[in-house]
């Protein structure tokens, strides 16, 4: 008798806890042949509309190591993890052909780049008789448990999370597989690049980064357990998440969340299994609330599709007054925009890869609604950038924030001022980041533009010299 053989096509999915895909292949297939597939459009191309690196060296890093993780997690289940380059519909047809595989399994991806190849390879497998299966991997609730189609869900998020929230159990993440079967004889596993393969030189962690984000399932479960179990700090998640400065003010779940390495699945039960033995509080709520958010987002990306990339958003509304201004945009890219809130974090982003939530909503509106700067601008120096960039989070968010997308409010302006004064009172934040600032004292480090020149000799730091002339004058908030 025949033995079957399936490929597992792993993604955004580098895990083997919770794999669907890598479940159904096993339930289906005598033999399962794990693959990942280094694809020179995503680690080489650029961004579609402004040319940024389309994956940037952090998260070059990240997935690299995330990779080499999922490789050793199935070496000692007694597989390996095939590695190859290319093309995936091109590297997938044409190892299903040589091993003669039966079935490609993979979780389903749902923006237009990730389905353009998707759609490719289906279409070549259909050629030699083979199949294409898809399973699901990324959203904490499955869609067919969801209360209405994808096509009808809800554009409020108040109303999507009122919808399922309460009606709609989350599902048992699906446990490791005990084993696997070897590679069939002769098959290479190929060797891991290294990230001057990639494109990028070899770097260090920066010095003052939150957390040195080490990519990979393990180095995602470790965070996990440390967050809820070691430090007991889902408890204050909701008093501390809008922090600035450390590693421990927010989950930092995301750069794990965004490959694959955890499952939201696994965090909701491992959160629950938390909350019956430590308590349940507005806290642990909140953390399921963030997982809503990344649900919400991705089924935005599904209903709507490549309106999220486009300037009008979910919405089909562009302004006609943002521009696509290059000199103020790289004011705002490389941190100079005399504005020291808005600098500190772009400083941050540049040089760890990381930042705060409250930090982005920060620099978003600024960018769009002080500068009047094209948002896309930002979304795709951040798709470039973020350690944990994830195509429905980051666009959905800048929809929303550009005031696009799935939001009721048309106006998502920020005073940057005020919020400076409130998340940063000291200035502590801000002259992590910006030393240039150190002299300053707390009640002027956020508008340095208003400084007398006497001042500025006293201290002696000039503006203009020592720290760039504000794009916008902080006046404006006060």
């Amino acid at each position: 008798m025949d033995q079957k053989r399936a490929i597992v096509w792993f993604r955004q999915d580098l895990r083997v806890h919770d794999n669907e895909a890598l479940t159904e292949a096993l339930r289906h297939a005598d033999e399962v042949i794990p693959v990942y597939v280094f694809d020179d459009r995503v680690f080489g191309g650029k961004t579609r509309w402004f040319g940024f690196p389309k994956t940037g060296r952090y998260r070059a890093r990240f997935i690299l190591e995330s990779v080499a993780d999922l490789r050793r997690s199935l070496q000692q289940l007694g597989s390996d993890l095939v590695v190859r380059f290319g093309k995936p519909e091109e590297v997938l047809f044409d190892l299903a052909r040589t091993c003669r595989s039966s079935w490609v399994f993979c979780n389903r991806e749902r923006t237009q780049e990730e389905v353009e190849v998707q759609d490719a390879l289906e279409h070549n497998l259909w050629t030699i008789g083979q199949e294409l299966r898809f399973s699901r991997g990324k959203m904490l609730y499955y869609t067919a448990d969801l209360p209405f189609p994808v096509t009808q869900t809800p554009d409020i998020f108040s109303q999507f999370r009122k919808e399922v929230e309460r009606v709609i159990p989350v599902r048992e993440p699906l446990p490791v597989p005990k084993a696997l079967p070897p590679l069939p004889l002769g098959l290479e596993a190929g060797e891991l690049p290294g990230l001057e393969e990639l494109g990028h030189e070899p770097f260090e962690p920066h010095p003052k980064a939150a957390v040195d984000f080490e990519g990979g399932e393990m180095a995602g479960l470790r965070r996990l357990h440390y967050y809820l179990w070691e430090c007991d700090l889902a408890a204050i998640y909701k008093e501390t998440r809008n922090d600035l400065l450390g590693g421990d003010y927010s989950t930092k779940f995301s750069p794990w969340l965004g490959q694959g390495c955890l499952s939201p699945k696994m965090i909701y039960h491992e959160l629950k299994k938390y909350e019956q033995v430590r308590g349940a509080n507005k806290s642990t709520y909140w953390i399921f609330f963030e997982l809503l958010w990344r649900d919400f987002f991705r089924l935005m990306g599904k209903k709507h599709g490549n309106k999220i990339f486009l300037k009008g958003g979910t919405k089909d509304e562009p302004n006609p007054e943002l521009t696509n201004d290059l000199l103020l945009f790289e004011r705002w890219k490389e941190g100079r925009t005399g504005v020291p809130f808005i600098d500190a974090n772009m400083r941050e982003l540049n040089l760890t890869g990381f930042m705060s939530n409250r930090g982005r909503q920060n620099v978003a509106s600024f960018l769009i609604n002080d500068l009047r700067v094209n948002w896309q601008m930002g979304a795709e120096y951040f798709e470039s950038l973020l350690i944990d960039y994830d195509p429905c989070s980051n666009w959905g968010n800048w929809n929303y924030l550009a005031g696009v997308g799935s939001d009721p409010r048309d106006d998502r302006y920020f005073n940057i001022l005020t919020q400076a004064k409130k998340y940063d009172p000291q200035g502590e934040y801000v002259k992590f980041w910006l030393p240039e600032l150190a002299e300053l004292p707390p009640a002027k480090v956020h508008c340095p533009d208003t400084l007398t020149g006497a001042e500025q000799e006293e201290i002696h730091f000039h503006i203009g010299d020592d720290y760039p002339h504000a794009l916008v004058s902080t006046s404006k908030w006060a």
